[in-house]
């Protein structure tokens, strides 16, 4: 496979899309999260549909993408898939195992196979810590002693996300944002899981460092045959990284596929105007895409739309819309979209 390599600004795909495998490494069925508030004078309790009902599954070393406006369910559908948030709702099934009602020490054993990365490199590490015991941790709490120690395998990890080893005294605050990213990573690895969960793991960081760090997750996952799934905002890094993508919006996956049934020719009116507002950077001083302008304010989860939750900002919403709530169904081939009456043909 030739070497590639991300930058900022590009759009260029890494590598050919794989075929799907028959047995999928995770398979979320159905998935829900909603929270339990108080509103009004009185504190009529009421429920925010953070996640309502979400159906992806992630092959062995694939990745998967998750894209939408702030507030979507993103980050919390990513923390349930590794148990960090319990579900409403719904199946999560993860090497053929039913994992959704698992509780702290049944998920004991799959800590091995299932991690997160956090957003905030800053607030994700303890400052009271050093670098050594951080990574380390996971090897600790699972009672794991690797050949040569703890310590030769914790530098092997510093050395291997492109630290120095050396540095396994030192302390986060040493460390600039993207090297303390890489730490994370580094924990992340120590007990090398079969899929990561990946929340926005460069969003806090510098253009350029992003870029790096973006890199340095395709080695790693070409080495030790990661799977992720990549919650972002960036739609051009995800472009870059990512084989196949989700679109949620106000809690539901609207549209998956593979990405360049995404990029190029997307089915769904939201998707159609999220990769509108995407800035082309190959066609400056020349006439672009026509951006596709939403009116109106994403409603809110706390009482959402009937029907197609994106009918009150669609153009091309209908009484059916309203009515009826479109499924999650396949037009193409890996191609999935829940509207009624999808676009069809190239993004213009």
């Amino acid at each position: 496979m030739s070497e590639q390599t991300f930058e900022p600004g590009s759009q260029a795909a890494p590598a050919a899309v794989a075929p799907r495998s028959s047995s999928p490494l995770l398979t979320v069925e159905g998935l829900a999260k909603h929270f339990p508030v108080k509103q009004g004078a009185f504190g009529t309790k009421a429920l925010v549909r953070a996640v309502d009902g979400v159906d992806f599954s992630v092959d062995r070393g694939e990745t998967l993408g998750l894209v939408g406006e702030s507030g979507c369910g993103k980050t919390t559908t990513g923390r349930m898939v590794v148990k960090l948030l319990e579900s409403t709702a719904g199946k999560i099934v993860f090497e053929d195992r039913d994992i959704t009602r698992y509780n702290r020490s049944q998920m004991r054993s799959l800590r091995h196979d299932l991690q997160i990365i956090f957003q905030d490199p800053y607030s994700s590490l303890n400052p009271r810590h050093t670098v050594g015991k951080i990574v380390a941790m996971p090897l600790q709490v699972n009672g794991i002693n690797p050949p040569g120690g703890v310590k030769k395998r914790v530098q092997e990890l510093l050395e291997t996300v492109g630290l120095n080893p050396e540095h396994y005294n030192r302390y986060p605050h040493e460390f600039s944002g993207g090297q303390r990213q890489r730490i994370g990573i580094a924990r992340a690895l120590a007990l090398r899981p079969k899929l990561i969960v990946a929340d926005e793991p460069v969003s806090a960081l510098d253009v350029s460092i992003q870029a790096q760090v973006i890199n340095l997750l395709r080695d790693l996952q070409r080495e030790f045959d990661l799977a992720f799934v990549f919650i972002a905002h960036d739609l051009a890094v995800v472009r870059h990284f990512c084989q196949r993508i989700g679109v949620m919006y106000l809690g539901k996956m609207v549209e998956i596929g593979d990405r360049h049934q995404i990029y190029e020719e997307p089915a769904h009116p939201y998707t159609r105007a999220l990769l509108s507002a995407v800035p082309d950077v190959t066609k400056i001083g020349e006439k672009g895409r026509e951006r596709i302008r939403l009116e109106g304010d994403v409603p809110t989860p706390l009482n959402p739309p009937s029907g197609c939750r994106f009918r009150t900002r669609c153009w091309k919403a209908q009484p059916k819309c309203a009515e009826v709530e479109p499924p999650l169904l396949q037009i193409g081939t890996g191609q999935q979209v829940a509207c009624h009456f999808p676009e069809t043909g190239p993004l213009a």
